[in-house]
């Protein structure tokens, strides 16, 4: 008797023992559940604001990759601001020639107006960045696959920039050129599912500052549309 009652115990009591146990790891897992805390981004680089006479051609391409600091902000954790640390490295193929003069200042000259013969022309910058997002999604701390928005705001600081051209009568490269703006700012806003996700990025300052071609300030600004993956 006293087995058939061991018995009928063990029946009854372990499910109701390895459902608390379930709702305990449940419990443990949301409570630290976070997303994509790590990203990787490509992207199609124009330059907006262009001066007359300027444009781009080839394809001007960015690689944006880094980590951010994922903080929920609601119950079901679905809501959440990101702030992170990033590395951009961008290039711009267009028809800008920047050069230098006797004294080593720089000289900005639309190459079609100057007629010269050319095969490559074009700068790129390099970009130490702080994203900080905002974070609508619909995942739970066990589906991977979900939609997500996030929208927010970038701060680059351009630690480096470069310059090369390649045609008659000779090859120019420069680098770390004054006029390039040392701080980029912009919005940004990435939204997909699961893996795939279009992203986009639109400064809202200068790319150059006390740039002038023909005696126009030059105000270019930067929108670079691509790619973006999300890393847990």
């Amino acid at each position: 008797m006293k087995y058939l009652l061991l018995f009928f115990t063990i029946i009854f009591i372990s499910p109701l023992a390895i459902a608390q146990e379930e709702m305990l790891d449940t419990k443990v897992v949301d409570s630290l559940y976070r997303e994509d805390q790590f990203y990787l981004g490509v992207t199609y680089n124009l330059l907006s604001n262009k001066p007359e006479g300027i444009s781009q051609n080839g394809f001007s391409s960015g690689f944006h990759f880094g980590i951010i600091r994922d903080m929920p902000i609601n119950k079901n954790r679905n809501n959440a601001i990101g702030v992170g640390l990033g590395l951009s490295i961008n290039s711009f193929i267009q028809d800008l020639l920047i050069s230098e003069d006797s004294n080593k200042a720089s000289v900005f000259s639309e190459l079609d107006a100057i007629e010269t013969v050319f095969s490559k022309n074009k700068f790129f910058t390099y970009l130490i960045e702080l994203p900080v997002e905002f974070r609508w999604r619909t995942s739970t701390s066990t589906d991977y696959d979900f939609w997500r928005i996030y929208t927010g705001f970038k701060v680059g600081y351009q630690f480096a920039n470069a310059t090369k051209f390649v045609g008659q009568p000779e090859v120019i490269q420069l680098n770390n050129i004054d006029e390039f703006n040392t701080l980029q700012y912009g919005l940004t806003l990435s939204l997909g599912y699961s893996t795939w996700n279009f992203h986009v990025y639109y400064g809202l300052n200068k790319l150059f500052d006390n740039a002038n071609l023909d005696g126009q300030s030059i105000n270019i600004k930067t929108l670079k549309a691509g790619l973006m993956f999300y890393i847990l």
